[in-house]
Protein backbone atom coordinates (compact mmCIF):
# COMPACT_ATOMS: atom_id res chain seq x y z
CA UNK A 1 0.00 0.00 0.00
CA UNK A 2 2.79 2.36 0.91
CA UNK A 3 4.66 1.67 -2.34
CA UNK A 4 1.42 2.32 -4.26
CA UNK A 5 0.97 5.69 -2.59
CA UNK A 6 4.61 6.52 -3.29
CA UNK A 7 4.17 5.59 -6.96
CA UNK A 8 0.98 7.66 -7.25
CA UNK A 9 2.68 10.55 -5.48
CA UNK A 10 5.59 10.40 -7.91
CA UNK A 11 3.24 10.32 -10.91
CA UNK A 12 1.27 13.25 -9.54
CA UNK A 13 4.43 15.24 -8.98
CA UNK A 14 5.72 14.30 -12.44
CA UNK A 15 2.50 15.56 -14.04
CA UNK A 16 2.46 18.72 -11.94
CA UNK A 17 5.93 19.76 -13.08
CA UNK A 18 5.31 19.09 -16.79
CA UNK A 19 5.57 22.79 -17.64
CA UNK A 20 8.91 23.02 -15.86
CA UNK A 21 10.23 19.94 -17.67
CA UNK A 22 9.24 21.26 -21.09
CA UNK A 23 10.70 24.71 -20.47
CA UNK A 24 13.91 23.24 -19.08
CA UNK A 25 14.26 21.40 -22.38
CA UNK A 26 13.97 24.67 -24.30
CA UNK A 27 16.39 26.25 -21.85
CA UNK A 28 18.93 23.50 -22.51
CA UNK A 29 18.41 23.85 -26.26
CA UNK A 30 19.00 27.61 -26.20
CA UNK A 31 22.18 27.40 -24.13
CA UNK A 32 23.36 24.48 -26.27
CA UNK A 33 22.94 26.63 -29.39
CA UNK A 34 25.14 29.27 -27.76
CA UNK A 35 27.86 26.70 -27.13
CA UNK A 36 27.64 25.55 -30.74
CA UNK A 37 28.22 29.13 -31.88
CA UNK A 38 31.37 29.37 -29.76
CA UNK A 39 32.64 25.95 -30.82
CA UNK A 40 32.17 26.75 -34.51
CA UNK A 41 34.18 29.96 -34.06
CA UNK A 42 36.93 28.03 -32.27
CA UNK A 43 37.10 25.47 -35.09
CA UNK A 44 37.27 28.22 -37.71
CA UNK A 45 40.23 29.71 -35.86
CA UNK A 46 41.98 26.35 -35.66
CA UNK A 47 41.44 25.86 -31.92
CA UNK A 48 40.88 22.15 -31.21
CA UNK A 49 37.98 21.05 -29.02
CA UNK A 50 38.70 18.73 -26.11
CA UNK A 51 36.64 16.67 -23.72
CA UNK A 52 36.78 19.55 -21.22
CA UNK A 53 34.91 21.80 -23.65
CA UNK A 54 32.07 19.29 -23.79
CA UNK A 55 32.10 18.88 -20.01
CA UNK A 56 31.12 22.52 -19.52
CA UNK A 57 27.84 22.05 -21.36
CA UNK A 58 27.47 18.52 -20.00
CA UNK A 59 27.69 19.81 -16.44
CA UNK A 60 24.92 22.28 -17.13
CA UNK A 61 22.72 19.55 -18.63
CA UNK A 62 23.31 17.30 -15.62
CA UNK A 63 22.40 20.17 -13.29
CA UNK A 64 19.07 20.79 -15.05
CA UNK A 65 18.14 17.11 -15.00
CA UNK A 66 19.15 16.78 -11.34
CA UNK A 67 17.16 19.84 -10.27
CA UNK A 68 14.03 18.59 -12.00
CA UNK A 69 14.33 15.10 -10.51
CA UNK A 70 14.96 16.53 -7.02
CA UNK A 71 11.80 18.62 -7.24
CA UNK A 72 9.75 15.72 -8.64
CA UNK A 73 10.96 13.21 -6.03
CA UNK A 74 10.52 15.81 -3.29
CA UNK A 75 6.97 16.53 -4.56
CA UNK A 76 7.80 20.21 -4.64
CA UNK A 77 4.90 22.41 -5.73
CA UNK A 78 6.57 25.82 -5.83
CA UNK A 79 6.86 28.31 -8.69
CA UNK A 80 8.04 26.64 -11.91
CA UNK A 81 8.67 29.76 -14.01
CA UNK A 82 11.05 31.07 -11.36
CA UNK A 83 13.05 27.82 -11.65
CA UNK A 84 13.31 28.32 -15.42
CA UNK A 85 14.43 31.94 -15.15
CA UNK A 86 17.15 31.12 -12.61
CA UNK A 87 18.48 28.17 -14.61
CA UNK A 88 18.47 30.11 -17.88
CA UNK A 89 20.36 33.04 -16.33
CA UNK A 90 22.90 30.62 -14.86
CA UNK A 91 23.20 28.99 -18.28
CA UNK A 92 23.98 32.38 -19.81
CA UNK A 93 26.53 32.89 -17.05
CA UNK A 94 28.24 29.58 -17.84
CA UNK A 95 28.17 30.36 -21.54
CA UNK A 96 29.72 33.83 -21.17
CA UNK A 97 32.35 32.69 -18.66
CA UNK A 98 33.30 29.81 -20.96
CA UNK A 99 33.61 32.29 -23.83
CA UNK A 100 35.92 34.45 -21.70
CA UNK A 101 38.12 31.50 -20.74
CA UNK A 102 37.23 31.51 -17.04
CA UNK A 103 37.01 27.70 -16.91
CA UNK A 104 39.95 25.33 -17.01
CA UNK A 105 38.83 22.85 -19.66
CA UNK A 106 41.93 20.68 -19.29
CA UNK A 107 40.38 18.81 -16.37
CA UNK A 108 37.73 18.83 -13.64
CA UNK A 109 38.43 22.14 -11.92
CA UNK A 110 36.60 24.02 -9.16
CA UNK A 111 35.33 26.82 -11.44
CA UNK A 112 34.06 24.20 -13.89
CA UNK A 113 31.93 22.57 -11.16
CA UNK A 114 30.78 25.80 -9.53
CA UNK A 115 27.60 26.39 -11.54
CA UNK A 116 26.30 22.77 -11.66
CA UNK A 117 26.95 22.06 -7.98
CA UNK A 118 25.54 25.42 -6.87
CA UNK A 119 22.34 24.85 -8.84
CA UNK A 120 21.89 21.36 -7.39
CA UNK A 121 22.53 22.70 -3.86
CA UNK A 122 19.87 25.37 -4.48
CA UNK A 123 17.30 22.66 -5.19
CA UNK A 124 18.28 20.66 -2.09
CA UNK A 125 18.20 23.76 0.12
CA UNK A 126 14.74 24.59 -1.21
CA UNK A 127 13.42 21.24 0.01
CA UNK A 128 15.16 21.69 3.38
CA UNK A 129 13.49 25.03 4.22
CA UNK A 130 10.07 24.42 2.59
CA UNK A 131 6.72 23.98 4.37
CA UNK A 132 7.35 26.91 6.69
CA UNK A 133 10.65 25.61 8.06
CA UNK A 134 12.34 28.85 6.93
CA UNK A 135 10.32 30.62 9.65
CA UNK A 136 12.31 28.78 12.31
CA UNK A 137 15.28 30.95 11.28
CA UNK A 138 13.13 34.05 11.87
CA UNK A 139 11.70 33.18 15.29
CA UNK A 140 12.93 33.50 18.86
CA UNK A 141 16.44 34.91 19.17
CA UNK A 142 17.46 33.97 15.64
CA UNK A 143 17.03 37.50 14.21
CA UNK A 144 19.56 38.84 16.71
CA UNK A 145 21.93 36.03 15.81
CA UNK A 146 21.78 37.03 12.14
CA UNK A 147 22.38 40.68 12.99
CA UNK A 148 25.37 39.95 15.22
CA UNK A 149 26.71 37.40 12.73
CA UNK A 150 26.65 40.08 10.02
CA UNK A 151 28.66 42.41 12.22
CA UNK A 152 31.16 39.65 13.04
CA UNK A 153 31.74 38.92 9.34
CA UNK A 154 32.54 42.56 8.62
CA UNK A 155 34.80 42.90 11.69
CA UNK A 156 36.82 39.81 10.73
CA UNK A 157 37.07 41.06 7.16
CA UNK A 158 38.26 44.45 8.40
CA UNK A 159 40.89 42.87 10.68
CA UNK A 160 42.22 40.10 8.44
CA UNK A 161 41.11 40.96 4.90
CA UNK A 162 43.40 42.09 2.11
CA UNK A 163 42.75 45.14 -0.05
CA UNK A 164 42.71 44.64 -3.79
CA UNK A 165 41.48 47.11 -6.44
CA UNK A 166 39.59 49.17 -3.90
CA UNK A 167 37.85 46.23 -2.20
CA UNK A 168 38.61 44.08 0.84
CA UNK A 169 38.75 40.31 0.32
CA UNK A 170 39.40 37.19 2.36
CA UNK A 171 41.91 34.48 1.46
CA UNK A 172 41.74 33.57 -2.23
CA UNK A 173 39.97 36.85 -3.05
CA UNK A 174 36.73 35.49 -1.61
CA UNK A 175 34.05 38.00 -0.57
CA UNK A 176 32.43 36.71 2.65
CA UNK A 177 30.52 40.00 2.93
CA UNK A 178 28.20 38.63 0.21
CA UNK A 179 26.47 36.59 2.91
CA UNK A 180 25.09 39.82 4.37
CA UNK A 181 22.59 39.96 1.52
CA UNK A 182 20.96 36.97 3.20
CA UNK A 183 21.69 37.46 6.90
CA UNK A 184 20.66 41.13 6.91
CA UNK A 185 17.49 40.20 5.03
CA UNK A 186 16.60 37.66 7.72
CA UNK A 187 17.45 40.10 10.52
CA UNK A 188 15.46 42.97 9.05
CA UNK A 189 12.41 41.06 7.82
CA UNK A 190 12.05 39.11 11.08
CA UNK A 191 12.04 42.12 13.39
CA UNK A 192 9.89 44.31 11.14
CA UNK A 193 7.31 41.51 10.90
CA UNK A 194 7.41 41.00 14.67
CA UNK A 195 7.02 44.71 15.56
CA UNK A 196 5.14 45.94 12.47
CA UNK A 197 2.30 47.48 14.49
CA UNK A 198 4.66 49.51 16.67
CA UNK A 199 6.86 50.60 13.76
CA UNK A 200 3.84 51.59 11.69
CA UNK A 201 2.34 53.90 14.34
CA UNK A 202 4.83 56.59 15.33
CA UNK A 203 2.66 57.66 18.27
CA UNK A 204 2.98 54.14 19.60
CA UNK A 205 6.65 54.07 18.63
CA UNK A 206 7.36 57.01 20.97
CA UNK A 207 6.58 54.82 23.96
CA UNK A 208 9.10 52.22 22.75
CA UNK A 209 12.05 54.54 22.09
CA UNK A 210 14.08 52.95 24.88
CA UNK A 211 12.89 49.39 24.33
CA UNK A 212 15.78 46.90 24.07
CA UNK A 213 14.56 45.59 20.71
CA UNK A 214 14.44 49.03 19.11
CA UNK A 215 17.82 50.08 20.53
CA UNK A 216 19.30 46.79 19.33
CA UNK A 217 17.76 47.10 15.86
CA UNK A 218 19.04 50.65 15.35
CA UNK A 219 22.40 49.89 16.97
CA UNK A 220 23.13 46.88 14.76
CA UNK A 221 22.24 48.81 11.61
CA UNK A 222 24.42 51.76 12.65
CA UNK A 223 27.34 49.39 13.24
CA UNK A 224 26.78 47.74 9.86
CA UNK A 225 26.82 51.10 8.08
CA UNK A 226 29.96 52.18 9.94
CA UNK A 227 31.82 48.94 9.14
CA UNK A 228 30.82 49.05 5.47
CA UNK A 229 32.13 52.62 5.24
CA UNK A 230 35.40 51.52 6.86
CA UNK A 231 35.61 48.71 4.29
CA UNK A 232 34.85 51.18 1.46
CA UNK A 233 32.09 48.84 0.27
CA UNK A 234 29.70 51.47 -1.06
CA UNK A 235 27.97 48.99 -3.38
CA UNK A 236 26.93 46.63 -0.59
CA UNK A 237 25.95 49.61 1.55
CA UNK A 238 23.58 50.78 -1.19
CA UNK A 239 22.07 47.31 -1.58
CA UNK A 240 21.46 46.76 2.13
CA UNK A 241 20.29 50.32 2.72
CA UNK A 242 17.68 50.21 -0.05
CA UNK A 243 16.56 46.77 1.09
CA UNK A 244 16.04 48.10 4.62
CA UNK A 245 14.00 51.09 3.44
CA UNK A 246 11.80 49.06 1.08
CA UNK A 247 11.17 46.35 3.68
CA UNK A 248 10.32 48.97 6.32
CA UNK A 249 7.88 50.68 3.98
CA UNK A 250 6.17 47.45 2.87
CA UNK A 251 6.01 46.23 6.48
CA UNK A 252 4.52 49.45 7.88
CA UNK A 253 3.22 51.42 4.87
CA UNK A 254 4.61 54.57 6.51
CA UNK A 255 6.13 57.11 4.10
CA UNK A 256 8.09 58.70 6.93
CA UNK A 257 10.75 56.01 6.65
CA UNK A 258 11.29 56.86 2.99
CA UNK A 259 11.71 60.54 3.88
CA UNK A 260 14.23 59.70 6.62
CA UNK A 261 16.13 57.51 4.14
CA UNK A 262 16.37 60.30 1.56
CA UNK A 263 17.68 62.80 4.13
CA UNK A 264 20.14 60.37 5.73
CA UNK A 265 21.44 59.14 2.34
CA UNK A 266 22.37 62.69 1.39
CA UNK A 267 24.32 63.15 4.62
CA UNK A 268 25.93 59.73 4.18
CA UNK A 269 26.98 60.52 0.60
CA UNK A 270 28.63 63.75 1.77
CA UNK A 271 30.53 61.81 4.45
CA UNK A 272 31.71 59.15 1.99
CA UNK A 273 32.93 61.72 -0.52
CA UNK A 274 34.87 63.53 2.18
CA UNK A 275 36.51 60.35 3.49
CA UNK A 276 37.33 58.43 0.32
CA UNK A 277 39.14 60.12 -2.60
CA UNK A 278 38.56 57.11 -4.87
CA UNK A 279 34.80 57.72 -4.61
CA UNK A 280 35.35 61.27 -5.86
CA UNK A 281 37.49 59.95 -8.73
CA UNK A 282 34.71 57.55 -9.77
CA UNK A 283 32.21 60.38 -9.90
CA UNK A 284 34.66 62.53 -11.87
CA UNK A 285 35.22 59.67 -14.32
CA UNK A 286 31.47 59.31 -14.70
CA UNK A 287 30.87 63.02 -15.28
CA UNK A 288 33.76 63.43 -17.70
CA UNK A 289 35.23 60.07 -18.78
CA UNK A 290 37.47 61.66 -21.43
CA UNK A 291 39.35 63.71 -18.84
CA UNK A 292 41.47 60.64 -18.01
CA UNK A 293 40.81 58.18 -20.88
CA UNK A 294 43.89 56.00 -20.24
CA UNK A 295 43.62 56.03 -16.46
CA UNK A 296 40.59 55.95 -14.18
CA UNK A 297 38.13 56.03 -17.09
CA UNK A 298 39.85 53.35 -19.19
CA UNK A 299 37.60 50.47 -18.11
CA UNK A 300 34.40 52.47 -18.55
CA UNK A 301 35.37 53.71 -22.01
CA UNK A 302 36.43 50.25 -23.18
CA UNK A 303 33.15 48.80 -21.98
CA UNK A 304 31.14 51.50 -23.75
CA UNK A 305 33.24 50.96 -26.88
CA UNK A 306 32.35 47.26 -26.82
CA UNK A 307 28.64 48.05 -26.46
CA UNK A 308 28.85 50.52 -29.35
CA UNK A 309 30.66 48.06 -31.62
CA UNK A 310 27.99 45.44 -30.95
CA UNK A 311 25.30 47.54 -32.60
CA UNK A 312 21.84 46.04 -32.91
CA UNK A 313 22.64 42.35 -33.48
CA UNK A 314 26.24 42.07 -32.24
CA UNK A 315 29.38 40.71 -33.84
CA UNK A 316 28.48 37.12 -33.06
CA UNK A 317 29.24 34.92 -30.06
CA UNK A 318 32.97 34.31 -30.01
CA UNK A 319 33.74 36.95 -32.64
CA UNK A 320 34.14 40.04 -30.46
CA UNK A 321 37.18 41.34 -28.59
CA UNK A 322 36.07 41.48 -24.92
CA UNK A 323 39.67 41.07 -23.71
CA UNK A 324 40.20 44.77 -24.38
CA UNK A 325 37.89 45.56 -21.42
CA UNK A 326 39.66 45.06 -18.06
CA UNK A 327 37.98 42.50 -15.75
CA UNK A 328 35.35 41.80 -18.40
CA UNK A 329 34.35 38.52 -16.74
CA UNK A 330 33.27 40.26 -13.53
CA UNK A 331 31.79 43.76 -13.30
CA UNK A 332 31.67 44.38 -17.06
CA UNK A 333 30.22 41.09 -18.24
CA UNK A 334 27.12 42.95 -19.48
CA UNK A 335 29.27 44.77 -22.04
CA UNK A 336 30.55 41.43 -23.36
CA UNK A 337 26.97 40.36 -24.07
CA UNK A 338 26.30 43.72 -25.72
CA UNK A 339 29.38 43.47 -27.92
CA UNK A 340 28.78 39.92 -29.17
CA UNK A 341 24.97 39.73 -29.13
CA UNK A 342 24.20 43.41 -29.64
CA UNK A 343 21.35 45.49 -28.28
CA UNK A 344 18.98 42.60 -29.00
CA UNK A 345 21.02 40.30 -26.75
CA UNK A 346 21.11 42.76 -23.86
CA UNK A 347 17.38 43.39 -24.26
CA UNK A 348 16.71 39.66 -24.04
CA UNK A 349 18.86 39.44 -20.92
CA UNK A 350 17.01 42.31 -19.25
CA UNK A 351 13.70 40.70 -20.22
CA UNK A 352 14.71 37.51 -18.40
CA UNK A 353 15.69 39.53 -15.33
CA UNK A 354 12.32 41.32 -15.54
CA UNK A 355 10.54 37.95 -15.69
CA UNK A 356 12.50 36.72 -12.68
CA UNK A 357 11.80 39.83 -10.59
CA UNK A 358 8.15 39.88 -11.61
CA UNK A 359 7.69 36.29 -10.44
CA UNK A 360 9.31 37.18 -7.11
CA UNK A 361 6.91 40.12 -6.72
CA UNK A 362 3.97 37.82 -7.42
CA UNK A 363 5.22 35.42 -4.77
CA UNK A 364 5.45 38.29 -2.27
CA UNK A 365 1.93 39.46 -3.09
CA UNK A 366 0.52 35.93 -2.56
CA UNK A 367 2.38 35.20 0.67
CA UNK A 368 0.00 35.18 3.64
CA UNK A 369 2.53 35.09 6.50
CA UNK A 370 4.14 38.44 7.33
CA UNK A 371 7.65 37.01 7.99
CA UNK A 372 7.65 35.17 4.65
CA UNK A 373 6.26 38.13 2.73
CA UNK A 374 8.78 40.59 4.16
CA UNK A 375 11.66 38.15 3.63
CA UNK A 376 10.72 37.87 -0.06
CA UNK A 377 10.50 41.68 -0.27
CA UNK A 378 13.94 42.06 1.35
CA UNK A 379 15.54 39.52 -1.00
CA UNK A 380 13.72 41.00 -4.01
CA UNK A 381 15.06 44.47 -3.12
CA UNK A 382 18.58 43.10 -2.78
CA UNK A 383 18.53 41.37 -6.15
CA UNK A 384 16.82 44.23 -8.01
CA UNK A 385 19.21 46.85 -6.64
CA UNK A 386 22.24 44.79 -7.65
CA UNK A 387 21.00 44.28 -11.21
CA UNK A 388 20.12 47.97 -11.65
CA UNK A 389 23.39 49.25 -10.17
CA UNK A 390 25.53 46.93 -12.29
CA UNK A 391 23.78 47.64 -15.61
CA UNK A 392 23.45 51.37 -14.94
CA UNK A 393 27.11 51.58 -13.89
CA UNK A 394 28.65 49.86 -16.93
CA UNK A 395 26.41 51.79 -19.34
CA UNK A 396 27.39 55.14 -17.84
CA UNK A 397 24.03 56.06 -16.32
CA UNK A 398 25.52 56.23 -12.81
CA UNK A 399 29.05 56.02 -11.35
CA UNK A 400 30.54 52.54 -11.09
CA UNK A 401 29.81 50.63 -7.88
CA UNK A 402 31.89 47.50 -8.53
CA UNK A 403 28.92 45.16 -8.06
CA UNK A 404 28.74 41.88 -10.02
CA UNK A 405 25.80 41.01 -12.28
CA UNK A 406 23.79 38.29 -10.50
CA UNK A 407 24.11 34.75 -11.88
CA UNK A 408 26.44 35.86 -14.69
CA UNK A 409 29.52 37.66 -13.36
CA UNK A 410 32.48 35.55 -12.32
CA UNK A 411 32.52 35.07 -8.55
CA UNK A 412 31.82 32.00 -6.45
CA UNK A 413 30.65 33.84 -3.31
CA UNK A 414 28.16 35.96 -5.24
CA UNK A 415 26.71 33.01 -7.15
CA UNK A 416 26.35 30.77 -4.09
CA UNK A 417 24.66 33.47 -1.99
CA UNK A 418 22.34 34.53 -4.83
CA UNK A 419 21.21 30.94 -5.44
CA UNK A 420 20.75 30.58 -1.67
CA UNK A 421 18.37 33.56 -1.76
CA UNK A 422 16.48 31.94 -4.62
CA UNK A 423 16.13 28.70 -2.63
CA UNK A 424 14.30 30.55 0.15
CA UNK A 425 12.07 32.40 -2.31
CA UNK A 426 11.19 29.11 -4.03
CA UNK A 427 10.40 27.50 -0.67
CA UNK A 428 8.11 30.40 0.25
CA UNK A 429 6.41 30.16 -3.16
CA UNK A 430 5.22 26.66 -2.26
CA UNK A 431 3.46 27.97 0.85
CA UNK A 432 1.54 30.57 -1.15
CA UNK A 433 -1.22 28.27 -2.27
CA UNK A 434 0.78 26.82 -5.16
CA UNK A 435 -1.25 23.66 -4.73
CA UNK A 436 -4.26 25.55 -6.08
CA UNK A 437 -2.62 25.32 -9.51
CA UNK A 438 -2.52 21.51 -9.48
CA UNK A 439 -4.56 20.00 -12.29
CA UNK A 440 -7.74 18.01 -11.56
CA UNK A 441 -6.04 14.85 -12.70
CA UNK A 442 -3.18 15.43 -10.30
CA UNK A 443 -5.63 16.06 -7.45
CA UNK A 444 -7.32 12.74 -8.07
CA UNK A 445 -3.98 10.98 -7.93
CA UNK A 446 -3.21 12.70 -4.61
CA UNK A 447 -6.54 11.53 -3.14
CA UNK A 448 -5.66 7.92 -3.92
Amino acid sequence: MRSGRHRDGFIASWILRTEERNLLGWCLLGIGFGFLMIWSTMIQRGIPLGIGDLLVFGGYAVALISIHLIFVLGRFQGDQILVIAVNFLCGIGMLVQYRLGSFDTQGISRPLLLYPLSLICMALLTLMVRQGRYQLLMSGMWPWFWGLFSIMVLVLLLLFGQRFRGGVYAIGLMTPSEVLKFTCGLFTASLIARYAKTLGDWRLLKTHLFSPWLIGFIGIWCLLVLLLIMLSDVGLLLILGLSLVITLYVGTWHLGYVLIAVISSGALLTLILSLFPHAVRRIDSWLDPFRDPTGGSWQVLQGLSGLYSGGLWGEGFGLGAPHFTPIASSDFVYTVIGEELGFAGTLLLLAIYALLLNRILQIASRTTSDPGRLLVVALFSTLTTQVVLNVAGVTGLIPLTGLPLPFISLGGSSLIVTLGLMAFILAISEDNGARRHVTKKTKRLHKK
